[in-house]
């Protein structure tokens, strides 16, 4: 245990002594809600105001509160795995440093070290996506607070599962990584198409029945879901309050991919979790084979 620990903590301390590294992780963040604020804010705003009802009046903070809950998940959606793929560099930073070969050749076991990696970079991810979760607070706080306690909690946990997947899933691409040009490539790769196919950039429903069909098969879109959920429940709630129609609701939330209908079956948010969930004990699994095998080999 005592090994673990040590490791863990050698891993975190790493990473949060690369300026470079951890700076680039939390920035990417505030400046994704300044643009999303800045040019998307429009967009989202005219777009629940058309679907409000003709003769209904609704007031603007109640719009405004929406248009911040989609901020809110499309960003921290994307971050929980960008910044996911970010702090587990380290381990292909070993190998590149030859650190690896020396951790390799002392007495502590192969799996302690490779558990090592994995729940630093969980540790690291989480305090990246805990600091961006509150500066989305503090921005929806000066636009439109309908939130409640329980709805933080809620968002809380839905960042805990989406980083678990993130750091499972990194965990998983970056072993078989030796090199800075890789680490490059497939970092570019994540943060340009992980927000289009999980939905976070544009609803899937905005997508072709096919698009939507294969997506559907992916964990990431149903983590996306359960965030879009929990920042704009309290919102949706309080257009009740106005008299707006339920089916205009419900337009909204089958629209911002709220609601999503597997082959005609609606998922629940109970579903939801347990897609996750399950999707992050086989990677995990996966994790845990590809160190197996290595260690035979």
């Amino acid at each position: 245990m005592n090994k673990f620990l040590s490791l863990t903590k050698r891993n975190i301390k790493l990473y949060f002594s690369d300026k470079a590294m951890f700076f680039t992780s939390l920035i990417t963040p505030a400046i994704l809600l300044v643009l999303y604020a800045s040019f998307l804010g429009g967009i989202f705003k005219d777009t629940f105001t058309s679907t409000i009802p003709e003769g209904i009046n609704v007031s603007n903070k109640i719009i405004n509160a929406l248009v911040c809950g989609q901020i809110l998940s499309s960003l921290l959606a994307v971050s929980c795995i960008t910044v996911a793929f970010t702090s587990n560099l380290l381990m292909v930073s070993d190998k590149v440093s030859g650190a690896a070969k020396d951790i390799n050749v002392s007495p502590i076991n192969k799996g302690i070290v490779s558990l090592s990696y994995f729940i630093a970079s969980f540790i690291s991810t989480i305090i990246v996506n805990i600091v961006a979760l509150v500066l989305c607070l503090i921005y929806t706080y000066t636009q439109g607070w309908f939130y409640t306690i329980s709805d933080i909690l809620l968002l809380l946990i839905d960042i805990i599962i989406l980083t678990l997947f993130g750091c499972a899933l990194s965990s998983i691409v970056n072993f078989n990584l030796k090199s800075q040009g890789q680490v490059s490539a497939v970092g570019t790769i994540v943060s340009a198409g992980y927000g289009f196919i999980c939905g976070a950039y544009m609803p899937i429903s905005s997508f072709g029945i096919g698009l939507q069909r294969v997506l559907l098969f992916l964990p990431g879109t149903y983590g996306t879901s359960l965030i879009k959920n929990h920042a704009l429940s309290a919102a949706l709630n309080k257009l009740s309050s106005y008299n707006v129609p339920p089916e205009s609701i419900k337009g909204i939330k089958d629209g911002i991919d709220c609601n999503l209908s597997f082959f005609g079956n609606n998922v629940s948010q109970t579903n939801m979790y347990l897609i996750m969930i399950i999707s992050i004990v086989v990677l995990l699994a996966i994790y845990i084979l590809q160190n197996k095998l290595k260690k035979n080999k």
